[in-house]
C-alpha cells in the first residue's frame, strides 16, 4: 500500500510538472497562453470558453489553458470538445491517429487507512490532494457527430459588448471610480479606479482593464476572500495579479471582448512564481475561472454568452501597468 500511494503522488507531481514546463516554455517565448491572438489568420477558431460538447458545461481553471493552447497550436476551428467515449455516445468517432489534448480533473480524499487512524487517535481525518488526467478531443477530430455538436458557436455581435459590461459593472455593485492616470484596486477601500476609455489609444482595452480590476476586487473578504495582502514586487503580490489576468482574459472570452495583446509587464515575477512552485499556475487558473464566473454571475441571463507597496498607500494597490 505505501508503494501503490508513493507512486501515485509521484504520478500526481509529474503532472504538475507537465503544466508548469509547457506554461513557461510559452511565457518564455513572450507569449501569454491566455491572451490568444484570436485575431491572426493562425487563429481558426471563434473567441469562446471551450466546452465539453456532450454535457454542455464549459470547462474551467487550467483546463482553460490547456485547451486554447491546443486550439491555437492545431488550429483547430471550434472550441468544442469531447471524450472518446462521448463521441462513440452521440454517434460519432474520433478519426483513426488523431492525438488527444490533456485536461485534468482535481479533488480530494481520505484514504481508508487515514480515516482508521482518525478513528483511533480522535483526530480529524486528513484529505490527500489528487489530480487526475483526462484525454479529449476537439470536434474537428471527429466524424459522423450530429450537425449542431460538431458546428462552432457564431462569434458575439460587437455591438453588444460594452453594453454588457456596463451592466456586469452595475450588477457587482463594486465602486468602479472611472478618471485619473492608472487603473487599480483598493483593498483597504474596496474600490475600483480606471481611467476612461478615451485615454486609452485602442479603446476596447478599456474593458480588459475593468475586468482585471474588478478580478482583484472579487478577492475582497466580502466575496472570494482570496489573500491580498502581498507587498509590490512580492510572489504573493505577482500571484494574485496572475490571478486577475486570466481572470480577465476568461472574462474577455465569455463576453465575446477581443482586446488587443497587452504588454507583459509582469511576465519576469510570474516566471518566478512558477519556478518555484510547480502547483501555482493551477491554482491560479483555479482561482480565476472562480473570479471570472463569480464577475458574470451578476449578469442578467439573457445577456451571458455562456455563461501595500508602502505603509502611506493603500496596502497593495493591485494595478495593471
Amino acid at each position: 500500500m505505501p508503494r501503490r500511494r508513493s507512486r501515485s503522488r509521484t504520478d500526481r507531481t509529474n503532472l504538475y510538472d507537465d503544466i508548469t514546463t509547457k506554461i513557461i516554455a510559452e511565457l518564455e517565448a513572450g507569449r501569454l497562453p491566455w491572451v490568444q491572438p484570436w485575431g491572426m489568420a493562425v487563429a481558426k477558431a471563434p473567441l469562446a470558453m471551450p466546452g465539453n460538447a456532450a454535457t454542455g458545461r464549459i470547462y474551467s481553471g487550467i483546463n482553460i489553458l490547456l485547451l486554447w493552447g491546443a486550439v491555437i497550436e492545431r488550429g483547430y476551428s471550434g472550441q468544442s470538445w469531447l471524450t472518446f467515449r462521448q463521441a462513440l455516445s452521440l454517434g460519432g468517432h474520433v478519426r483513426k491517429g488523431e492525438r488527444g489534448t490533456t485536461v485534468v480533473y482535481a479533488d480530494r480524499f481520505v484514504p481508508e487507512d487515514e480515516k482508521r487512524r482518525a478513528r483511533e487517535t480522535g483526530e480529524d481525518a486528513q484529505a490527500i490532494p489528487f489530480l487526475k488526467r483526462f484525454t479529449v478531443f476537439n470536434t474537428d477530430q471527429c466524424e459522423d457527430l450530429p450537425e449542431e455538436v460538431a458546428t462552432a458557436a457564431p462569434p458575439v455581435p460587437s455591438g453588444l459588448i460594452e453594453p454588457r459590461v456596463e451592466a456586469l459593472i452595475d450588477a457587482t455593485g463594486i465602486d468602479m471610480r472611472i478618471g485619473g492616470n492608472r487603473a487599480y484596486y483598493d483593498p483597504v477601500h474596496d474600490y475600483v479606479q480606471v481611467p476612461p476609455p478615451q485615454a486609452y489609444s485602442e479603446p476596447i482595452n478599456w474593458h480588459r482593464t475593468a475586468l482585471h480590476e474588478l478580478g482583484h476586487a472579487s478577492g475582497h473578504r466580502s466575496r472570494l476572500d482570496r489573500d491580498l495582502t502581498g507587498s509590490f514586487g512580492s510572489k504573493k503580490y505577482a500571484f494574485e495579479e496572475l490571478v486577475a489576468e486570466m481572470n480577465a482574459a476568461f472574462c474577455c472570452a465569455s463576453l465575446g471582448i477581443v482586446p488587443t495583446v497587452r504588454h507583459a509587464d509582469y511576465i519576469g515575477s510570474w516566471l518566478e512564481v512558477l519556478r518555484e512552485n510547480n502547483r501555482a499556475i493551477v491554482r491560479a487558473a483555479s482561482k480565476a475561472s472562480k473570479a471570472a464566473d463569480y464577475l458574470l454571475g451578476f449578469l442578467p441571463e439573457h445577456e451571458a454568452v455562456t455563461a501595500e507597496e508602502e505603509r502611506h498607500m493603500p496596502q497593495a494597490a493591485y494595478a495593471e501597468a
